[in-house]
């Protein structure tokens, strides 16, 4: 082992120190999954927020017991550090305007955070200037709009109009939930086909039984077909659940769903997700985590650093912000 030019007793001990702290670290967080863990996780789906705000919060609501306090980095990055997790594209659920700003500031401040998604009224006329003074932060790298919101848009020159303006500011948009998300993303990419636009939750399917969807196996192989769309791997737990049990932490119980996925989309553009902290509902971080560790260590070893790192890069084009 080579030490650093102090080579002084007291240097080379601290040196040690630090080393041996290191590698326990990452030994530690590999014994807690059946295949070593990836060092440099970017997380492309959490939220936070802060009911004790002044103004509070609209979302989640007083009534949820489990997600009506404070969520905020410092919590994350306690959580996540000594699993792999490198950083975390934020997503708003707010549908405030400031909320925007609010989590702009909060990445002034949190490094771990290196791309916030936002919330903006698509197809209004407040929209243009409002993408334009949020998208003047680096930080901020796209906008998620609810499915149903696109399929009724793609008829309006107006929100057609807003949709352009992201590839114009190089940002993405984020698809939600709603009664048929991936019938209007394909209508979406087809229209825009230099638009990145990152499908989240696995397109808001149940994965319940042990088949997936016919109908949800056809839209996503036909919307997979434009290069330009990306799937998130994420609210695995929930999507398995009612939401408020915990899911079977099982990588096999997950393969038929995650392998049309893979298949459809290839190795280059599907990315982890955990939804964090509304994923704590069906299980914990490490559960979900180690659900799709285990999974992409057995079927696509070699696609480990896209899945957890270089994907969500090309999607979202975020920001480093780790020490150099």
């Amino acid at each position: 082992m080579l030490f650093p030019h102090n080579t002084s007793l007291q240097g080379r001990r601290t040196f040690l120190a630090t080393a041996t702290a290191t590698a326990a670290s990452a030994l530690a967080a590999d014994n807690l999954f059946g295949s070593p863990l990836f060092s440099d996780i970017i997380d492309t789906h959490t939220h936070f927020y802060d009911p004790s705000r002044a103004e509070g919060v609209p979302w989640p609501s007083k009534d949820d017991a489990g997600l009506y306090r404070s969520v905020l980095p410092d919590e994350f990055v306690k959580l996540t550090e000594h699993l792999g997790v490198q950083g975390t594209v934020v997503v708003e659920a707010s549908p405030w305007v400031e909320d925007n700003q609010w989590l702009i500031d909060l990445a002034d401040t949190n490094t771990s955070i290196v791309g916030v998604v936002g919330n903006l009224p698509v197809g209004t006329g407040e929209f243009g200037a409002l993408l334009e003074r949020f998208s003047a932060h680096r930080i901020y790298r796209g906008v998620r709009i609810n499915g149903d919101t696109i399929a009724k848009g793609l008829d309006s020159e107006l929100f057609v109009s807003d949709l352009l303006r992201f590839v114009e500011y190089e940002l993405t948009v984020d698809v939600n939930h709603g009664a048929m998300p991936l019938v209007a993303i394909n209508r979406l990419a087809a229209r825009i086909p230099d638009l990145h636009v990152v499908i989240d939750h696995m397109g808001g399917t149940r994965m319940v039984g042990r088949d997936p969807n016919k109908d949800w196996v056809e839209q996503i192989r036909l919307v997979a077909r434009h290069k330009n769309v990306f799937m998130k791997v994420s609210a695995l737990g929930e999507s398995a659940t009612s939401g408020f049990e915990n899911a079977p932490t099982d990588a096999a119980y997950y393969k038929p769903w995650l392998d049309i996925v893979w298949d459809a989309f290839g190795e280059d553009r599907v990315m982890f997700g955990s939804n964090w902290p509304v994923s704590n509902r069906a299980g914990s971080y490490k559960n979900i985590l180690s659900i799709v560790n285990d999974f992409v260590a057995a079927e696509h070893p070699q696609a480990r650093q896209q899945f957890f790192h270089d994907n969500s890069l090309a999607a979202y084009r975020w920001i480093d912000r780790s020490p150099t």
